[in-house]
């Protein structure tokens, strides 16, 4: 009997180490083979920018990193703007700007001097008087670099916004054309323009935006050019005799989901290519939108307003230069490597705790930890990504940071948990007053990694319901936390517990909101759907039974008492943590 059990030792250890050493090389190789697969580069037909070929024009603001036009007393420098017209010079005829404050009336002088011809907007709206004096000043410019400045825009989604009406609109155009020996127009969304084709009379020429991206139904990338073909149509059948210049068209390169619709780096440079390339087929004028990343934007409109430059806002270079594969992770393999170094350090904590238990675990805790060992190292990359480009302010940062740290530590924390056979502290536990024996460092650290988790999953989802049109979907971040969670409250439930209330009211609450979120963006927007799953499973978790302290000393106070009723002559029981676990079984 004694050989055949040191036969057995050997072999059965064997099989212990070799479980996880063949875990954590399955999970190593799925992180590189998915990075391999999302970095996959795709090499367009014709470039976004083609060297050989200038675009018609480009929209253009100067203003950098935390510059914005609604500072009053900025003036951005010449120098600053001349810098960008040179770039800009050797990729375009001709830009549109859509203000002369800041500093934008020196633009008509400094474009001058590298042979860019200027769209000279005019930004008007409800002061009348700043309204006369900015078409003072753009008249003046006009005559003051005839040749330079080839029309004025009067105006620029002035009737979308709902600051002037149509008639005043109109005013304003009659009286600037006699001034001028340009051509005038004014600029809106087709739909404005469709609906309001009495503004025809009165513009040279119809400058028309065409946003598939923010349109009301949103188009996906690939068959977005195709739609803005197809509306410009419609448009130049319903203002005969009119010239049409698509006055802004383009696709953001980062941010959240609209529907079917992609913000990305490939799908940018798709839909220029294709809306320029047809273009130049069917002979008509576009204005490319836009030409530099515009930061401040990110305030108003979200992470995606500040990414629909054909050049990065901050190296102020081509995004896509002429001849380059294009990937949507064009730093996939660092992100990747990172990835293995957290899947690494997951199965080293479980390793670690394996070594302090006399027992081997079964085998189920360890596909939990590969499972959040992989989904970690895939995501981590594409959360580290995301906070770069979405968090704004201090507030922003403080959120995505926080959300991210917790989806790197959860599956650690929840490595140990899930090998030492740990179940899930409730939020009382952690929180709460310590009763009888004190916490451990680890139960205590997981449970405020699943507080934080919480709380932070609890404000998006909020901002996704009330004001969801600028928001991002954290589902990366949030499922590297989720899963490993997860995985120990379903594979680690307390021997003695109940449904905290806490955790049900939040579980209701992502419930609910998931509901409503899935509603609201539509079946189609991937981002969104993998975010409600994420908060199910958030919210399943919450709802999972958890060993509650209170509960926990009531227990003990009822056990002790009848070991008192027992023993009344003997001392009172103490009640260690053998003697609770004994208890509970």
């Amino acid at each position: 009997m004694a050989c055949r059990q040191r036969d057995y030792l050997p072999k059965d250890r064997t099989i212990v180490l070799r479980t996880p050493l063949a875990l954590f090389l399955i999970s190593l190789a799925i992180i590189a083979g998915v990075w391999w697969w999302l970095a996959t580069p795709v090499t367009l037909a014709r470039a976004p920018v083609d060297a050989a070929a200038k675009l018609e024009c480009v929209s253009y603001a100067p203003f950098r990193n935390d510059q914005t036009p609604h500072d009053q007393t900025l003036i951005v420098s010449p120098q600053q703007i001349a810098e960008d017209l040179v770039e800009l010079a050797r990729i375009s005829k001709c830009i549109r700007i859509y203000s002369i404050d800041n500093g934008l009336d020196k633009v008509p002088e400094l474009a001058s001097r590298v042979g860019l011809k200027v769209l000279l907007g005019v930004w008007i709206g409800r002061d009348r008087a700043k309204n006369a004096l900015l078409i003072d000043t753009a008249i003046s410019l006009s005559r003051q670099y005839p040749g330079v400045v080839t029309a004025i825009i009067v105006g620029s989604e002035v009737l979308l916004r709902g600051e002037m009406t149509v008639s005043d609109l109109r005013e304003i155009i009659r009286s600037v054309k006699p001034r001028v020996d340009i051509p005038v127009t004014y600029a809106d969304v087709w739909e404005f323009w469709l609906r309001y084709r009495e503004m025809g009379a009165d513009v040279d020429f119809v400058t028309v935006h065409f946003l598939p991206y923010w349109e009301d139904v949103p188009v996906r990338a690939e068959d977005a050019a195709a739609h803005v073909d197809h509306v410009r149509m419609q448009v130049a059948a319903a203002f005969p005799g009119k010239d049409i210049l698509i006055g802004e068209t383009g696709w953001p390169s980062h941010g959240r989901m609209r529907d079917g619709a992609l913000a990305s780096r490939i799908n940018q440079a798709r839909f220029t290519s294709e809306i320029l390339d047809r273009a130049r087929r069917d002979n008509f004028r576009v204005n490319v939108f836009e030409a530099y990343d515009e930061p401040w934007k990110r305030r108003w409109e979200g992470t995606v307003g500040g990414y629909w430059g054909l050049l990065d806002g901050t190296e102020r270079k081509l995004k896509y230069p002429d001849g380059a594969d294009i990937s949507n992770h064009p730093f996939w393999k660092l992100q990747m490597v990172c990835g293995m170094v957290l899947c690494t350090c997951v199965f080293a904590a479980a390793l670690l705790t394996r070594r302090g238990r006399p027992s081997p675990p079964r085998m189920a805790p360890w596909i939990a930890v590969a499972i959040s060992a992989t989904t970690g190292g895939i995501l981590l990359g594409i959360g580290a990504e995301k906070m770069i480009l979405e968090s704004f302010g201090i507030g922003g940062w403080l959120v995505q940071g926080s959300l991210l740290a917790a989806g790197m530590v959860a599956p650690l924390l929840c490595a140990n948990a899930l090998i030492s056979g740990r179940a899930l502290p409730s939020f009382f536990e952690v929180l709460g007053p310590s009763e009888g024996s004190p916490r451990s460092f680890m139960t205590t650290t997981l449970g405020m990694t699943l507080i934080v988790t919480t709380l932070i999953g609890t404000e998006i989802a909020l901002s996704l319901v009330f004001d969801a049109r600028w928001r991002d979907f954290p589902f990366a971040a949030l499922t590297m936390a989720v899963v490993p969670f997860c995985a120990v409250a379903f594979l680690n439930p307390p021997e003695w517990g109940k449904r905290p209330l806490a955790e049900a009211v939040f579980a209701g609450l992502f419930a609910l909101a998931s509901l409503y979120i899935v509603f609201n963006e539509g079946p189609r927007n991937w981002q969104s759907l993998w975010t409600c799953a994420a908060y199910l499973v958030l919210g399943i978790t919450l709802w999972r039974p958890r060993t509650v302290a209170a509960a926990e000393t009531a227990l003990t106070a009822v056990l002790g008492g009848v070991g008192s009723a027992m023993q009344p002559q003997g001392p009172a029981v103490q009640l260690t943590e053998p003697n609770r676990v004994a208890a509970r079984r």
